[in-house]
């Protein structure tokens, strides 16, 4: 799972996407922060930046706080959720950038900050839902979620949190699958939740 990630600037945007936000946002990102996602351009085709809160709101939140708890979505349960269930059945699927992600290594018996990056230096792409919700007084604030996948068996990813606990990670896209998992109908979604490969990731201690 991934509660911590390292976001792009906007002019990092603008470099890898061509496309440049209407405004920046944080770049240390936690759950219920601000952050950039890419959706499909439409009818125009192409690429669309928006900024949004990391956690989903489904229309029923009474608050952003439930940002807290639905920054990440098991891809295997996603479709029967409350929370996601209604964004995964409508395909609003998503791209979250990263820099980098985070995640807590405990092989010292002791959890160790650790910063994951892609080998060639490139972004991150995570796959992603997201959301329109309106809040008490009306105002529509967007948000997105990082869909996961089990990594028990992943060289790198099978490392990281609790040795008791489940290892999961965030479903990472091929630069060349953006398009695809944009438009894709949710009946093949499923196509798409697969391992990233071990060997273009890096891991490096923070802590």
């Amino acid at each position: 799972m991934c509660s911590h990630y390292e976001g792009p600037t906007a002019d990092r945007i603008h470099h890898a996407f061509g496309i440049r936000p209407d405004g920046p946002v944080q770049t240390d990102l936690w759950p219920g922060h601000r952050g950039y996602y890419l959706t499909s351009g439409g009818d125009s085709g192409g690429l669309s930046v928006s900024t949004g809160t990391f956690g989903l709101l489904p229309h029923w939140a009474k608050d952003v706080k439930l940002a807290r708890r639905t920054y990440n979505c098991r891809s295997e349960t996603a479709a029967e959720k409350p929370s996601f269930r209604a964004a995964w059945r409508q395909a609003r699927h998503c791209i979250i950038p990263a820099e980098a992600i985070y995640e807590p290594d405990w092989r010292s018996g002791k959890s160790t900050p650790t910063r994951i990056t892609r080998r060639d230096g490139g972004l991150i792409l995570i796959a992603g839902l997201w959301e329109s919700w309106s809040d008490a007084e009306g105002l529509q604030v967007n948000s997105y979620t990082m869909l996961t996948i089990n990594a028990d068996q992943h060289d790198l990813m099978r490392h990281y949190h609790r040795p008791e606990d489940e290892k999961r990670m965030v479903v990472m896209l091929a630069s060349g699958a953006i398009q695809d998992w944009l438009t894709v109908p949710a009946g093949e979604s499923a196509a798409f939740l697969r391992q990233y490969p071990a060997e273009r990731l890096q891991a490096e201690a923070t802590g």
